[in-house]
């Protein structure tokens, strides 16, 4: 499929996957989110728009999502690593269970359809965007990360679900460890570890599980986009600190309000579509 294209069937790609870069990298650097949370409902949008089948679409979004956070968590991670934000202890414990999970997560996604992916997105979004809406700074769950069993079914699943929802560590990782009373720079550093342990296996697995599907769109290699892979993650990274920027002259409590309403939406779109 890589060299199945012309013009006239390229430029709507790159029309679309160049206006979710923007909505990425934007959205990301105002909410402090991982990328993929926002790509992957952008790309599903989009993707709707342009007559993509339900049979590839929400797998496409997905590895294109995780081919794209590739670059940006490799970026974040060597950014926390040299300021010491990276718990290697954590990340020591967490790093199998996590890539078992992927593994598990993105083998599961190679065999189920579309639907159940987009079920996966819609229900953790709307418990991501509940958060968001709801919780506050001192919002805690238990005193500690927990250890024991649940040290490694923690995250187990959240590799797991990262890898089928097409996301990177930040958006599960963040806020489970905060839940557990760790220190939230420290979460968001080693979250952007996991983030690379997540994404490289994830897009390799999406990438060989869609090589001999049909109906793929021009110049992807399984479901994988190259357009999406050189596009979406150096527009993201560019325009981050833009909306970083912006973030600081608004309400942080509002624009996480405003963003839990945009995942709420997005949550009851795809639910929506899958009682249609």
């Amino acid at each position: 499929m890589i060299g199945d294209f012309n013009l006239v069937t390229l430029l709507p790609w790159v029309a679309v996957l160049g206006v979710a870069g923007v909505c990425a990298g934007l959205i990301a650097g105002l909410l402090g989110v991982g990328g993929g949370i926002v790509i992957v409902p952008v790309l599903f949008h989009l993707l709707s728009l342009l007559g993509v089948p339900e049979t590839v679409k929400m797998h496409l979004a997905v590895g294109t999502s995780l081919a794209a956070i590739i670059p940006v968590s490799l970026s974040s991670l060597r950014a926390h690593w040299r300021r010491g934000a990276v718990d290697r202890t954590l990340l020591g414990r967490w790093a199998l269970p996590i890539a078992i999970g992927v593994a598990v997560g993105t083998g599961l996604a190679g065999l189920v359809h579309g639907h159940v992916l987009t079920a996966v997105f819609a229900g953790v979004a709307l418990l991501v965007a509940a958060h968001m809406a709801f919780a506050t700074d001192n919002t805690r769950l238990s005193g500690k990360v927990p250890e024991g069993l649940a040290i490694h079914a923690i995250p187990f699943t959240i590799g797991g679900l990262s890898a089928m929802m097409g996301i990177g560590g930040g958006t599960l990782t963040v806020p489970t460890l905060v839940l557990c009373n760790y220190p939230v720079h420290r979460a968001i550093g080693t979250a952007a570890a996991f983030g690379l342990i997540i994404a490289i296996p994830g897009a390799v697995g999406f990438a060989f599980s869609g090589l001999d599907v049909p109906d793929r769109p021009p110049l992807s290699i399984g479901y994988v986009s190259v357009i999406g892979l050189v596009l979406i993650a150096p527009i993201s990274t560019l325009l981050a600190p833009v909306g970083a920027r912006v973030a600081h002259a608004l309400s942080p409590r509002l624009l996480r309000r405003c963003f839990a309403a945009f995942l709420l939406a997005t949550s009851l779109r795809m639910g929506y579509g899958l009682l249609t």
